[in-house]
């Protein structure tokens, strides 16, 4: 099992409302050396976070202690910009399942489909919603339900569907990378190569 299976997360939402974010915002060039999936998370929108110092910027959603969760809700276009693995492994590695938004970037989405973020695509007025609600309570629950591809803000029934296709809804709800997927069927492939002629 490559992650732990997704099926339905209820969290708080952590707001970043800025279109346009690119991959190298979400991880800058500088720290992609490393070829594992550890320790991305702790320069997640280092140049956001930080200071050259490395001093906190103190207005920085990511610092903001009234704001937390599992869910990063993005504005429009976000992870544009290179193919970098590496800015989904930092949002994962971080502790974020789900990133919200009205448009991703493909590339960027199939990264985070690959493993364990679920990138749900909303409408621009549904996701104008979210903001609001988290502004007015940080502690505003949302909950996506990935079995029927909903997403619920809070006890308001301000609900919304999404789309996501079939092959990577399985291997998210069973944790399951590619390679994970190949390995469950073993059986299968081993009983068709059997009956294949040599």
């Amino acid at each position: 099992m490559a992650y732990e299976p997704f099926n339905v997360l209820k969290s708080n939402g952590v707001p970043l409302p800025i279109e346009n974010v690119d991959t190298d915002q979400i991880i800058p060039a500088r720290f992609l050396k490393a070829t594992e999936r550890k320790g991305f998370g702790d320069n997640l929108f280092r140049d956001w976070r930080y200071h050259q110092d490395g001093t906190e910027i103190k207005n920085f959603v990511l610092n903001d202690k009234k704001y937390n969760g599992k869910i990063l809700v993005g504005g429009k276009n976000f992870g544009s910009g290179s193919s970098r693995e590496h800015a989904a492994w930092a949002i994962y590695d971080y502790g974020f399942r789900c990133v919200i938004s009205s448009f991703f970037a493909d590339i960027f989405k199939n990264n985070c489909l690959n493993i364990g973020v679920l990138p749900v695509k909303v409408s621009e007025s549904f996701l104008k919603g979210i903001f609001e609600k988290i502004y007015e309570d940080p502690q505003t629950t949302i909950t996506v339900d990935l079995s029927s591809q909903k997403v619920t803000l809070g006890d308001e029934n301000m609900e919304s569907s999404f789309e996501i296709n079939a092959y990577k809804k399985n291997n998210l709800i069973n944790g399951y990378d590619d390679i994970d997927y190949l390995l469950n069927m073993k059986m299968e492939i081993k009983g068709f190569a059997k009956n294949r002629p040599f």
